[in-house]
This record gives C-alpha cells, sequence and structure tokens, in this order.
C-alpha cells in the first residue's frame, strides 16, 4: 500500500494522497453536465481545479458519460497559426485520449473520424465533424479542457468557441456535445480582453451561452477536519485535529494550495510540536518567505496591474472601504486572481496569508525607499526583545515618540490616512524573520483595524484606531476585550491616533473584564 502524503504538485489522487473530501462540489458539477449546461470553472492559480476534473470525469464515467479530458498546456504556437490549424489540433487531442485507453463506454472507436481533421480542417468542415463523431455514439459526449489560459491570446481559439457556441445553439437540429468544461485562472471574456482590450469588445464574447461555475469551492472546515482526521490516524501526532482544522481554514479560507502546502510544511518538519499553534507559525513563516508558483505569480500580477495594486494596498493599509463591484476592472481582475472576495457588498483579502504576504511586499518597497520610523523600528529593534518575548507596551512607547518627532507636524489628513500605517512600518523591522503580522478583516475599515502579531508561537493583539469620542474609545475597548476572549489572550494593546488639541499622549494600563489593557495615544 502506497503511503499518504501531502501534494502540491500536480493532480491529487485520493489513493495517493491527504485530501478534502469535495463530494458537494463534484455533485453540482455533474447536476450541471446532467442538463446539457457548458460551463467555465474559473478560480485563481493552484486551486484544485485540475484535481477537481480528474475527480469529474471518473464520476462522469461511472454515471455513463463518454469523456474526453483534455489540457491546452502544452500546444506549440504554430497550432494557433489558423483557425484551421487549431481546430485540427483539437481533434488530434480528442483522438489521442483514445490512443492512450483514456476514454471509457465509446459505442464504436472513432479514431478513423478523428483522423479526417489532418493537419489543418476548415470551420464548417470541422462542424460536421463533431456532429458525427456525436452521432456515432449512444453514450453522450463531455468535453473537459484544462488550462484554456494558455490559448487566450490567440483569436483561433475563440475560432474554435464559436464553433462550439453555434453547434450548442443548433443542437435540437445536429448532433453536438452533451457538455462542455472549460477550466482555467481567466473567464472567456477576459481572454477576449487579453486579446482585444479595446472597450467595445469587452462583451462581445463567443462563448456567452456558458455559465461561470459559482459555488464555493473552497475547502470547508469540516472538510480540512475530515482530511487531518485520516492523517492523525495514520501518523499518531496527537494533534487537537479540530483546533488545528480551524487554524489552517483561518489563515488560508480553504485555500487549497495553501492548506495543503501549510500542512506539509508541518509534517515534514517531524518536531514533538509540529501540530501545535508555535508548528503552525513556523509554517506560516516559512511559506511567507519561500519562493513558489503561487506566491510568484502573484507579485508578478501585482505589478502587471498597478490599479489594481493600488487599491489592494489601500484596503491593508488603511481600511478603506471599497464597494464589491466586478463591472470594475481592477476589481474585477483581483477577484479573478482570487485575491478578494465580497465581504458584505465590501472588498475584503481573499485570506490572512495572502495579505500577509502582500504586507510583506509593500513592507519592504517601503523599507527601500523611504527611512523615518522604519529605520527607527529596526535600529531599536534588540530592546524589544525579551527571552524571546515581545515587550508590545514598550513598542508602542517608543513609536510614540518617533512617529510624533517624524511626522507630528503633518495635517489631520495625513495622519488620519496614514497613521496606522506607519506603526506596521515601524513594527515591521522589529519582528522581521522571526515573526508575522496580519490584519483581522472582521475589523479592518477606516476607523479601526486590530492587528494580531505571530511571535515565537505567542500571539499579541494591538487594535489601531481614529479618535471617534470617548463613547467610540469605549466602544473600541470591549470588542478588543471580546477579540482577545477569542483568542484566549489575557492582554491587549491600543494605539489611538487622537487630533484633539486636548489630547493627553502617552500611555496607560486600563483593566476591563479581566483583560489588561496597555492604551498609548498619539
Amino acid at each position: 500500500m502506497t503511503k499518504k502524503r501531502f501534494n502540491i504538485t500536480g493532480t491529487c489522487f485520493p489513493d495517493q494522497h491527504y485530501m478534502v473530501d469535495i463530494r458537494h462540489t463534484l455533485d453540482k458539477m455533474q447536476e450541471l453536465v446532467d442538463e446539457g449546461i457548458y460551463f467555465t470553472i474559473n478560480r485563481g492559480r493552484q486551486y484544485g481545479k485540475t484535481t477537481t476534473l480528474s475527480l469529474l470525469r471518473k464520476r462522469l464515467e461511472a454515471a455513463g458519460y463518454v469523456v474526453f479530458f483534455i489540457s491546452f498546456e502544452a500546444i506549440e504556437d504554430e497550432a494557433y497559426q489558423s483557425a484551421g490549424r487549431f481546430c485540427a489540433r483539437f481533434f488530434k487531442l480528442l483522438k489521442r485520449q483514445i490512443d492512450y485507453g483514456l476514454v471509457k463506454n465509446l459505442s464504436e472507436n472513432p479514431e478513423a473520424l478523428f483522423a479526417e481533421a489532418g493537419s489543418s480542417i476548415a470551420l464548417d468542415e470541422a462542424d460536421l465533424l463533431i456532429s458525427r463523431i456525436c452521432q456515432g455514439q449512444t453514450n453522450r459526449i463531455v468535453i473537459l479542457i484544462d488550462e484554456v489560459d494558455n490559448a487566450g491570446n490567440f483569436d483561433a481559439f475563440l475560432k474554435l468557441l464559436g464553433l462550439l457556441r453555434n453547434k450548442y445553439l443548433r443542437r435540437d437540429e445536429v448532433p453536438a456535445f452533451h457538455s462542455v468544461i472549460l477550466a482555467g485562472v481567466y473567464d472567456v471574456k477576459n481572454l477576449k480582453l487579453r486579446l482585444r482590450p479595446e472597450e467595445q469588445h469587452q462583451y462581445n464574447s463567443p462563448w456567452n451561452i456558458a455559465v461561470s461555475y459559482s459555488d464555493d469551492m473552497s475547502l470547508s472546515l469540516n472538510g480540512i477536519v475530515g482530511m487531518l482526521t485520516e492523517y492523525e490516524k495514520d501518523h499518531g501526532t496527537g494533534m487537537d485535529v479540530e483546533a488545528m482544522a480551524k487554524l489552517l481554514r483561518d489563515y488560508t479560507s480553504g485555500y487549497p494550495f495553501l492548506v495543503s502546502r501549510l500542512c506539509m510544511l508541518m509534517d515534514q518538519e517531524k518536531e514533538a510540536d509540529s501540530w501545535t499553534m508555535p508548528g503552525f507559525q513556523r509554517a506560516v513563516k516559512h511559506i511567507l518567505t519561500e519562493q513558489n508558483t503561487l506566491f510568484d505569480d502573484m507579485i508578478k500580477k501585482l505589478r502587471q496591474f498597478p490599479k489594481m495594486r493600488d487599491i489592494l494596498y489601500e484596503i491593508l493599509y488603511t481600511g478603506k472601504r471599497i464597494t464589491f463591484n466586478t463591472d470594475d476592472g481592477p476589481l474585477n481582475i483581483a477577484a479573478m486572481f482570487g485575491y478578494i472576495y465580497d465581504k458584505n457588498g465590501a472588498v475584503a483579502i481573499s485570506n490572512r496569508i495572502m495579505g500577509m504576504r502582500m504586507y510583506n511586499l509593500f513592507d519592504s518597497e517601503f523599507s527601500t525607499s523611504e527611512s523615518g520610523v522604519y529605520t527607527a523600528g529596526s535600529i531599536e529593534k534588540s530592546q524589544f526583545i525579551k527571552d524571546g518575548t515581545l515587550d508590545m507596551s514598550h513598542i508602542l512607547e517608543r513609536f510614540i515618540v518617533h512617529y510624533s518627532e517624524i511626522y507630528g507636524n503633518r495635517d489631520e489628513q495625513f495622519h488620519e490616512k496614514e497613521g496606522r500605517k506607519y506603526f506596521l512600518f515601524y513594527l515591521k523591522p522589529i519582528i522581521n524573520g522571526t515573526g508575522n503580522y496580519y490584519v483581522e478583516a472582521e475589523t479592518l475599515d477606516e476607523d479601526r483595524m486590530d492587528v494580531v502579531v505571530d511571535y515565537l508561537g505567542q500571539q499579541y493583539v494591538v487594535e489601531l484606531k481614529i479618535w471617534r469620542g470617548k463613547a467610540y474609545h469605549e466602544k473600541g475597548e470591549k470588542q478588543l476585550v471580546g477579540y482577545l476572549e477569542s483568542l484566549h489572550l489575557t492582554k491587549g494593546y491600543m494605539l489611538t491616533f487622537n487630533f484633539n488639541q486636548k489630547k493627553i499622549p502617552g500611555m496607560k494600563e486600563v483593566t476591563l473584564d479581566g483583560k489588561t489593557i496597555f492604551e498609548a495615544v498619539v
């Protein structure tokens, strides 16, 4: 029996890899296929699209369908020189599936028909050939096409989509594929944008008969519990399965690659505390500094789409509320790449890990472009660390001094917009290399945000807020107490940016509902 492992490269197989049960997703997709619907699966990089298609193929074959599962990943550029050549390459890919013995439920072998395409075939001949292939089968034919992004820059691909669209519209008259499923990052509308970016072409899609698969494909908490339960049965680590599953879900929002990679790192470490909070934080630290295909692509996209980058920057550092509207070009792109989601009508970063990686990138750019508080934090780093713990109250004290000296003469608008960002820049070199921080999505707004610092297995919560009066301040204290309670912490910290001329800057200690809060005012 093959020993199972966590997998982040290529297709996952249930008998070889620890996986979350995705039967619910497969059920939903099969319902669409049974109805004869053409649809697209558009998700971010390494979101498990190929694995999902592989499992869907087996599900559909068991239901009696003839399934061709092909990929556009390795098609040579010459095949895109004309619609005729690309259609011929398409038929060759289908034929190769038969040659490899990968197509089940065929009532007769259509190899000879596929060969008729030759090295090029006219669109009307391709139309007829599809009908002849479908007519010769007792069972319905489903086409699964992976990695369609690779064809997105070529007009020949769009001509093939147009052909399939026309056959779909006439399928009551002539035989056609029962269902066609395209999988990739870009949706077909944005493939068209890549080819012809002028505004008049934005919605002129040759694939407007297809629906987008919109159901949640993230890994659920219960699904992660099931996967870890299987792992624990095999390895006996003594982990608290439900607590670890919650950590994984909280930090990744169920992004498949991130869940699997964190589990892989904890599995590889083989330390006694690998599957505890300290081990999990070490795995997080590793994934935030390593080069991998997901984050390499994310960094490239942030530089490729500067308007999208600016929006993400504003959300992360200022808590700016932006209405979630995918008619907006940069937001549409960010949602398509899996960087944002709709949180009660507003834009939110998809998960903590991605947000933390973005903070790391933006912080590094800041550290090379401006000195000020970043340099001050770097110089004073050693005085804030005592016996492996952070002296967070002292960090706040020193930040007040430096911020007042460097930025104290700026106008109120500057402080309100930039103040909290500069605290994060001050904090970064202090914890860099050992700890990380994230901003709790539920509290990220223009007046308040909770920063959670992970440092050597311990957590510190700092609420950053704008002064809006005594009542609002007291409400913030109670909210912080509630958040501390949820994290099982007894101490919390609050940094308030107060523009009242009568303010008293400095530190004080407050006890509320059994929690100690160190409050700083700048």
